[in-house]
């Protein structure tokens, strides 16, 4: 990003903890941010490290949020080396600091992050939300809006059924022991994503840059093999992660931003 575009603000700001959730979380919001030319940045506050910490799956996960950043036409990627599976203990005040920082700088016209059900309820995902929640109400009057993301429920789930089904009688049978072929990024109970997720209120239509999407999350090769993300097309991708669901939060600014205007031209499309 040049220092003129950062002075200028503008654009979102997705803050989330780990390398991969931006792509299934608002992959194509910031997709579609690019495609209207609206500036998208990922503020990530771990490397995905692992427990313990793997300093070579440290580097592939960098190098695959690099890569699906390139793909989803983000502005910048601002990537932090707070603790993979440690953010609900890491120094509040410092993560709530690096998060204001950011927003400062950049002055995007919107923040989106988790909502409080983490989408499955993930800790490190609730410590985010929470994080950024009080990041953007300390900034007062000069905070942008906050948008939480979520997941329809059932989504998930429906996906994994209908590559299941897909791909049944498939020879070699597909995944491993250890690892089912139904795991959606490492969870494999695909009920989890948003079964407690809040009313929406901005609906996005994000069907036309589901390929996108798509693309951006096969560049998470490490986290998506063996799984449902690597049998998924692209019309699969349209068909059951081409709605994604944001609320606007209590805090930050209340005026109408570019989700707004995104929603309006999904509910009339």
């Amino acid at each position: 990003m040049s220092p003129d575009a950062a002075a200028d603000g503008g654009g979102v700001l997705a803050v989330f903890a780990h390398p991969d959730d931006e792509s299934l979380a608002c992959g194509g919001l910031l997709a579609r941010c690019a495609a209207d030319g609206v500036p998208g940045t990922v503020l990530c506050l771990t490397r995905g490290a692992g427990v313990p910490a793997d300093p070579e799956r440290a580097a592939t996960r960098t190098r695959e949020l690099e890569a699906a950043a390139a793909v989803l036409g983000l502005t910048e990627v601002v990537l932090l080396d707070y603790r993979d599976g440690y953010l609900p203990w890491e120094d509040a005040a410092a993560v709530e600091g690096d998060v204001a920082q950011s927003i400062r700088r950049l002055r995007p016209e919107a923040v989106v992050t988790f909502d409080d059900d983490g989408l499955y309820w993930h800790p490190d995902h609730v410590a985010v939300h929470e994080r950024t929640t009080a990041a953007v109400a300390a900034l007062g009057p000069d905070a942008p809006a906050l948008y939480y993301v979520t997941m329809p429920s059932g989504a998930v789930r429906a996906l994994v059924e209908a590559v299941s089904a897909r791909m049944a009688g498939h020879s070699p049978p597909l995944g491993t022991a250890e690892r089912s072929p139904i795991h959606v990024l490492g969870i494999d109970q695909p009920d989890a994503f948003g079964a407690d997720a809040k009313h929406a209120t901005h609906v996005l239509d994000v069907r036309s840059v589901a390929a996108r999407k798509m693309a951006a999350l096969r560049c998470h090769a490490s986290q998506i093999a063996d799984g449902t993300l690597a049998l998924a097309t692209d019309e699969d991708a349209a068909r059951f992660l081409g709605i994604e669901l944001y609320r606007r939060a209590g805090v930050g600014a209340s005026h109408t931003t570019l989700l707004d205007r995104l929603a309006a031209r999904s509910s009339g499309s």
